[in-house]
């Protein structure tokens, strides 16, 4: 779907700028197109010379998309889309100091700038951001008597049996690391636990002794004793772990802002906590973002620079922020979202992004790392799982792909 829009004024100086933009409306409407839309009219009312034209695609298709226009030698000179870092090593994108002023530059969330960086240099502008909780269910915590949150695993293991053998609770915790999602879900467990999946100098560090620990810890206090449903870890997917949760099947699971709206709209009476760590809070909560970033293909640094400085006043992002129950990725936007009653219920999530840690999106070998750890951590929480073996060959093929960068 593209969408073009006239631009005020003309003359042989005229540009267009070309963006190709994700679809987040997950209803099937037109949220998305009407946000871009109306945010490019605003923006060429006020800089003549400048078009814009949008074209939208599904979250299915974008970056395939985007990487067969960028393969075919036809770039967009924007793109908001899933990743980044595969561009940056290609040298196809502008870094974020050639197309920002430093107000806006400055004005994004530590982790979101780091998160951004290959190899040291910001090319990807977080667009939006999320993180994680521990999500529960406050009427069958109340049926199962217990009183308050958990605060370390210990506590969780305990809330799970006290669900599992006082309520009718499918999942007293849902542990989905089935190939949808595992690596989301894999990272939130190692950051309790005290590391991630990299060393203090960024070398993946997936087989560390830390997160051996933390999935014997799963495999021995959660799967084995029967706390994580009828449906294996290893096949269970977020998608349908979301999906029980709405419908009052789970007692407790790691979740994100739109399963806490679609729970609400089920009737489900949500708390929500950060997840607890080994033995109290976690070294961090995690982040995720999605990007946009400016091509060089077309020569357009100064017009995609102007259009990204509108694209990330606090109006604009606080904008699509809301309508998606996002979190916005600057610290201005971050501040007037915490203080405005009509979002109190995103508090607790904006409070742990700024502390949060991303996946490692700035290695180009991230993506296969990732499809790895998708199709293989489920074995290391079965029953007879061996962890030390299933993260140790992850590890080995992660070191591989990182030699290969």
């Amino acid at each position: 779907m593209a969408v073009s829009l006239t631009a005020c004024g003309g003359g042989s100086g005229d540009v267009t700028l070309h963006l190709v933009a994700a679809d987040y409306d997950v209803a099937g409407g037109q949220s998305s197109k009407t946000y871009w839309d109306e945010l490019t009219a605003k923006f060429e009312s006020t800089h003549p010379g400048v078009k814009v034209e949008v074209q939208i695609e599904s979250w299915n298709d974008v970056d395939r998309k985007v990487a067969e226009m960028v393969k075919d030698g036809n770039a967009p000179d924007i793109a908001q889309i899933g990743a980044y870092a595969d561009y940056a090593a290609d040298g196809k994108l502008y870094s974020a100091d050639q197309l920002l002023s430093v107000p806006v530059q400055s004005n994004f969330l530590v982790p979101l700038t780091d998160a951004g960086e290959y190899k040291g240099t910001q090319y990807g502008l977080p667009f939006a951001a999320s993180t994680r909780l521990l999500f529960y269910n406050k009427e069958l915590f109340a049926e199962a008597g217990i009183k308050g949150t958990p605060k370390t695993w210990d506590e969780l293991a305990e809330d799970a049996a006290a669900i599992k053998a006082n309520t009718n609770a499918k999942f007293p915790f849902a542990l989905p690391l089935g190939p949808e999602e595992a690596q989301a879900e894999t990272m939130m467990w190692l950051l309790s636990g005290g590391t991630g999946y990299t060393d203090a100098v960024d070398k993946y560090a997936i087989d560390s002794a830390t997160n051996i620990s933390t999935f014997e810890w799963l495999r021995d206090e959660l799967v084995k004793p029967g706390l994580t449903g009828p449906v294996a870890p290893g096949e269970l997917n977020r998608k349908d772990a979301f999906a029980a949760f709405t419908r009052g099947e789970v007692g407790m699971l790691n979740g994100h802002p739109s399963l806490m709206q679609a729970a609400e709209k089920q009737g489900i009476d949500v708390g929500k906590v950060a997840l607890p760590g080994r033995d109290g809070e976690a070294k961090a909560s995690m982040g995720v973002a999605d990007w946009i970033m400016g091509f060089k293909e077309n020569g357009h640094r100064k017009e995609i620079g102007q259009f990204l400085d509108f694209v990330f006043s606090d109006e604009n992002v606080l904008a699509f922020a809301g309508q998606n129950d996002l979190l916005p990725p600057t610290v201005t936007a971050s501040e007037a979202m915490e203080k405005d009653p009509e979002h109190k219920d995103l508090r607790e999530f904006l409070q742990e992004l700024p502390n949060s840690m991303l996946p490692p999106v700035g290695k180009t070998s991230w993506a296969a790392v990732s499809d790895n750890i998708k199709k293989k951590i489920g074995s290391a929480a079965a029953p007879n799982g061996n962890p030390t073996s299933t993260l140790g060959v992850i590890d080995r093929e992660a070191a591989e792909a990182e030699a290969a960068e």
